[in-house]
């Protein structure tokens, strides 16, 4: 993927949207559709919609602010674009935003969620973390908990974290770091709520490994020190809005640095513990 932002509206109105009830328990419907593009298949999904009020959320911005952050610390993680497009559904026609991805699977590779690979593989008594290290995962473990507590994801549940394995070649691999959507301030549609928030609120989140607490997670990262390559700095704020003043507010923007900056600090002050 090249251009993270098309700000120009794209024609997608022959995408087919399937419906994902969105697993965190935040109310809301997710809706996803999927094509082929050069021979590449290509994911697409939509923010938050709602049968009356039209797509209302913003997780799809999320995700390209997330993308950028990735990038900026060092992590691996899958790709995103924004697009500006026309969808159809149901007979009617939304100008919206959504964002696309390429397929992280490799050739001859199936997917299964941790959720279930654990399940089947873990040992009488080893805990979720523990089976993570034992397959050597933690690094990656560690760094999705810290990126977790960074970016407040209220939705790291089983499934969105997967396991890649090629039968034929006998690896297997963790996938990507993905589906950061409902993160930041995904719960404010209203300049009133947005102003409110609380920037360093440790509120409950779905998460698979650890507790519901995102701060209380990253107990589990013994060496906080050496979790990213690289830090984040106060000019990396124009990286990471950077093009999207036509899709989020001012305000909206600023309260994202905002809480990213502040949780970042957070962060530091326990690697110097």
């Amino acid at each position: 993927m090249q251009q993270k932002v098309i700000i120009e509206k794209q024609d997608l109105t022959y995408l087919k949207w399937s419906h994902a009830r969105n697993s965190s328990g935040t109310a809301g419907t997710f809706l996803k559709s999927q094509s082929v593009v050069a021979g590449e298949k290509i994911y697409y999904k939509l923010s938050n919609f709602d049968s009356e009020k039209g797509i209302i959320g913003h997780e799809c911005v999320n995700e390209i602010i997330v993308d950028r952050l990735l990038t900026i610390l060092g992590v691996e993680h899958l790709e995103y674009q924004l697009i500006h497009a026309d969808i159809e559904m149901d007979g009617k026609v939304y100008d919206t935003w959504l964002c696309a991805s390429n397929d992280f699977k490799r050739r001859g590779e199936t997917k299964s969620a941790l959720d279930n690979y654990y399940q089947i593989n873990r040992k009488e008594n080893e805990s979720r973390y523990e089976f993570c290290v034992n397959n050597g995962w933690q690094k990656y473990i560690d760094t999705m908990l810290v990126v977790d507590y960074l970016i407040l994801n209220r939705d790291r549940h089983g499934a969105n974290i997967e396991v890649l394995r090629n039968g034929r070649k006998h690896t297997i691999r963790i996938a990507p770091l993905f589906d950061h959507g409902l993160s930041f301030l995904c719960s404010c549609y209203s300049d009133e709520e947005i102003e409110q928030f609380d920037i360093l609120a440790d509120k409950p989140c779905q998460n698979f490994i650890g507790s519901r607490s995102t701060f209380d997670n990253l107990c589990l990262v013994a060496d906080k020190t050496t979790v990213f390559p690289y830090v984040l700095k106060p000019q990396d704020k124009e990286i990471l809005c950077a093009d999207l003043s036509p899709v989020l507010s001012e305000m909206h923007l600023k309260k994202i640095w905002d809480m990213l900056w502040a949780r970042w600090c957070e962060y530091e002050k326990l690697c110097n513990l």
